[in-house]
């Protein structure tokens, strides 16, 4: 009896023993594993970047992924097939045209890494060609084009907002109206050929009418009036609306202005380390491609704004001052 007891107790150590030995970590808390597997996440990812927590958050729903070496690289630029790719794991939208069976781009090889991701990019909208059915993979995105890229696919346009503006509206001048029918009325229905031989007449039939009608006088001319509106409504352009928030919004390419500032209403655009300060044509980092990507998602309703304050003040949401 004695002996069955001690059994369990025997087993039960020579497994506490096992595990310390073979280090696999289970007597750690759940607490401490998850604060262990956030830390070895990715180890070129240090808990203060600024963009690790738009990481963190989409790595969980395995939406962007590392290296095989487990690394991110949340510096490196991203080029247009890595882009794809993020794109096709985040948005679930309706293909908007189609790649003609057997039809591939030249320069993406068959059974290349990001085939599918590109043509699936492509045919929902996001992602465009080049002249001669050319992708160019291997390009490397601009901040402004990759902001292009998810306006378009998202299918998202600059609203202009309507301002109040002080305006004068200004009256034309009218004239007073000529009583043309008194007038019409007081002329003799006489053919005049017929006049001649009816002259010895004329003086009687001026002396039986009760009176000849007065020379009109000339029209009074009503001068312009003046009138103020208050609030006449005007539309901001999306170039004057991106200058209220960005101090380098001239800089924007010409194509990039109107998706940009739909970006930037959708509260779409992260800007660090200065958040009015856009950098539109420096190549796009994965870290800021995450973020973008990140903020997109918030803003179709399929994720949840960051918690993070320190994360939030990188997102401009209102003009600057």
């Amino acid at each position: 009896m004695s002996t069955r007891r001690h059994l369990p107790s025997i087993s039960v150590a020579f497994l506490a023993l096992a595990v310390s030995v073979s280090g696999t970590g289970f007597v750690l808390s759940s607490q401490q594993v998850a604060a262990q597997q956030a830390k070895s996440k990715f180890p070129d990812v240090p808990p203060n970047y600024w963009a690790r927590p738009f990481i963190d958050s989409l790595a969980e729903k395995e939406i962007v992924t590392g290296y095989l070496d487990g690394t991110f690289r949340p510096k490196q630029a991203v080029d247009r097939d890595e882009f794809s790719a993020m794109i096709r794991q985040a948005f679930n939208r309706a293909s908007v045209r189609k790649i003609p069976s057997g039809s591939y781009f030249k320069d993406v090889p068959k059974n290349y890494w990001a085939e599918t991701p590109i043509q699936e990019a492509y045919e929902t909208g996001f992602m465009n060609d080049f002249p001669g059915n050319e992708f160019r993979p291997k390009q490397s995105l601009t901040k402004a084009q990759a902001l292009v890229v998810l306006m378009r696919g998202l299918n998202m346009d600059y609203n202009p907002p309507v301002v109040k503006t002080d305006r004068a509206a200004a009256t034309p001048a009218r004239q007073t109206p000529v009583n043309k029918r008194r007038i019409a009325r007081n002329r003799l229905a006489f053919p005049l050929a017929a006049t001649v031989l009816m002259q010895p007449l004329l003086p009687v039939v001026a002396r039986l009418q009760p009176g000849a009608a007065p020379t009109p006088k000339p029209a009074k001319t009503v001068p312009p009036t003046t009138t103020k509106a208050a609030t006449a409504p005007a539309k901001n352009s999306a170039l004057d609306f991106l200058k209220s928030y960005y101090k380098d919004a001239e800089k924007l390419p010409k194509y990039a202005v109107e998706p940009v500032a739909a970006a930037t209403k959708a509260k779409i655009v992260v800007n660090y380390p200065d958040p009015r300060a856009l950098n539109p044509n420096e190549l796009l980092s994965r870290g800021s491609a995450t973020a973008l990507i990140h903020q997109a998602l918030v803003n179709q309703g399929q994720i949840q704004p960051l918690p993070d304050k320190n994360t939030a003040k990188y997102i401009p949401t209102s003009p600057r001052r």
